[in-house]
């Protein structure tokens, strides 16, 4: 039987936008799943859901905000069969640009009940499974057309420094802007290896 593998979309994405990322990884055998939520929802009512979500062992990929809710939800119930993590451009630390955008009103009503998520926090990790973390590097993306440039190293909307989990297992960088991180192929690949070994090289 193939290995489960369960994708988590951004904040605004609907499950279709992981479809080329989940095809890729289908092709390398696993049996890919897309875990839909509201990003606007109570945050702790989608920690519960994805929990609930997976069916026995199961590997976990999540873009942006779908990161953030895998880290939370695997650290709060060990019980969860992971098999590894992987996060792809998600600001675990907060967000920068976040903060920015949700200084407007519209904004603050598109965060919803996540706002909070973008203020500073520590980030670590606790489960049992290996942690990868994917950061990108070229700042281009909805972040920087609606906050402003960003400091340090970035992909339009996340800091590298804000992906940073205290007890990752590894992280990769990639120039790649934030939305395009769930389309590249050499995205995919590095998700496949740390899957396959518990490391990107």
């Amino acid at each position: 039987m193939s290995a489960q593998l369960v994708l988590v979309p951004g904040l605004w994405m609907p499950g279709a936008a992981m479809g080329i990322l989940g095809a890729r990884l289908a092709h390398h055998g696993y049996r890919v799943r897309v875990f839909g939520y509201r990003g606007r929802a109570p945050y702790p009512a989608n920690i519960q859901a994805l929990a609930r979500f997976a069916d026995g062992e199961a590997f976990f990929v999540g873009h942006s905000l779908g990161g953030v809710l895998i880290l939370d939800m695997l650290n709060r119930h060990p019980e969860v069969q992971a098999q590894a993590a992987v996060l792809l451009g998600a600001p675990v630390r907060g967000c920068l640009a976040g903060r920015r955008f949700g200084g407007a009103s519209v904004g603050r009503w598109m965060m919803g009940a996540c706002r909070e998520l973008w203020e500073e926090r520590p980030a670590r990790w606790s489960h049992r499974a290996p942690l990868g973390v994917v950061a990108g590097t070229t700042p281009f993306g909805l972040g920087r057309m609606v906050s402003g440039r960003l400091p340090g190293l970035n992909d339009g909307v996340v800091r590298v420094d804000e992906t940073t989990v205290e007890g990752m297992t590894a992280r990769a960088l990639v120039a790649q802007g934030h939305s395009m991180l769930i389309l590249s192929g050499r995205v995919s690949e590095l998700v496949h290896r740390f899957c396959s070994a518990g490391r990107f090289e």
